[in-house]
């Protein structure tokens, strides 16, 4: 069984794929952040650093593509498999407002028909194998008999389910009885996404799921890094290790943008879940989000990893 780390807009960029796989073990494959194609088809230098195979050397990588026109979908195929990519991921769970209202993502969901239509186009002319990423619908669970028959009807690579519906976002509880009728009667190689946070959490699924290809992870691993290789081999992890990891990142950012400053701010996001494995966090971790300047920040940093106890577990509480 796969152990997959989630893509997470703004913070598991390529920097930060290759940083963990050497820091951390127990990943075996990354999922990219979305590409979004554009009508100008072109990759900006930016989408460049996050896909050329010199900017994921030794990283197992399957980059997701966000788009609701198959041509785009299909542009966007041919160009990453150009790259080497043998495998891309359609992202159908996204429920940010901003995608869905475009019809995208999650708001894919709404309208089966149209999206048998997409998927009959790009699964007749894409170059590589397909896989899905997929919430349950959009308003009611029940929505997913009707999209699990169409995803039937098509040869996914792997079916990757996050058992909630677009309205519920990230909010507790996932759906379980739906994916386990999912797991059930679906004809692809299933995925589970949600709510995974402890190695516990990892055991209870496998057994209750044990034919499940994959288990992808994506908060919890960014709040907790070493989730993973809890996971695999249950040792945990040291502090020491977390902040030359931190460091590393650190020093990668203001390379990349060229500022300490934008280095710091990028970080934050990062600290947002990262702030949930120290015990007592709440106070230094006020300070942290507010600081101002790059020098504030790291003190601030220092003192996290001086003052406060590295948990066994995060919290989960994000």
């Amino acid at each position: 069984m796969y152990l997959d780390f989630a893509p997470m807009e703004g913070i598991t960029t390529a920097l930060f794929r290759r940083l963990h796989a050497q820091y951390f073990s127990g990943v075996d494959r990354y999922y990219t952040p979305f590409l979004s194609p554009t009508q100008d088809r072109i990759l900006t230098p930016r989408e460049k650093r996050e896909f050329l195979p010199e900017f994921n050397e030794g990283v197992w990588v399957i980059p997701q593509i966000l788009t609701k026109h198959a041509e785009d979908f299909l542009w966007a195929a041919r160009e990453l498999h150009a790259m080497g990519y043998e495998e891309v991921n359609l992202n159908l769970g996204c429920p940010s407002g901003t995608v869905t209202a475009k019809g995208k993502g999650a708001g894919m969901l709404a309208d089966p028909e149209g999206l048998d239509r997409f998927l009959d186009a790009i699964f007749s002319g894409a170059p590589c194998r397909i896989s899905i990423k997929t919430r349950l619908g959009m308003e009611d669970p029940e929505e997913f008999e009707q999209l699990l028959s169409i995803y039937d009807h098509y040869p996914l690579s792997e079916l990757i389910i996050h058992p909630r519906v677009r309205k519920d976002f990230y909010r507790p509880p996932v759906r379980r009885e739906t994916f386990s009728r999912a797991y059930e009667t679906s004809r692809s190689p299933l995925s589970y996404n949600g709510s995974i946070v402890t190695p516990r959490d990892h055991d209870a699924l496998s057994q209750q799921y044990p034919r499940l290809r994959s288990v992808m992870i994506g908060q919890a691993l960014v709040s907790d890094p070493f989730l993973a290789e809890k996971i695999r081999s249950g040792r945990g992890g040291s502090k020491a290790v977390l902040r030359s990891f931190h460091d590393a990142l650190l020093e990668g950012y203001t390379e990349q943008f060229g500022s300490r400053t934008n280095a710091a701010k990028r970080m934050k996001e990062l600290w947002f879940y990262l702030l949930r494995s120290f015990g007592g966090s709440a106070s230094l971790g006020k300070k942290l989000m507010n600081s101002r300047t790059p020098e504030e920040y790291t003190q601030i940093v220092s003192a996290i990893f001086r003052e406060l106890p590295l948990l066994e577990y995060s919290t989960g509480d994000w």
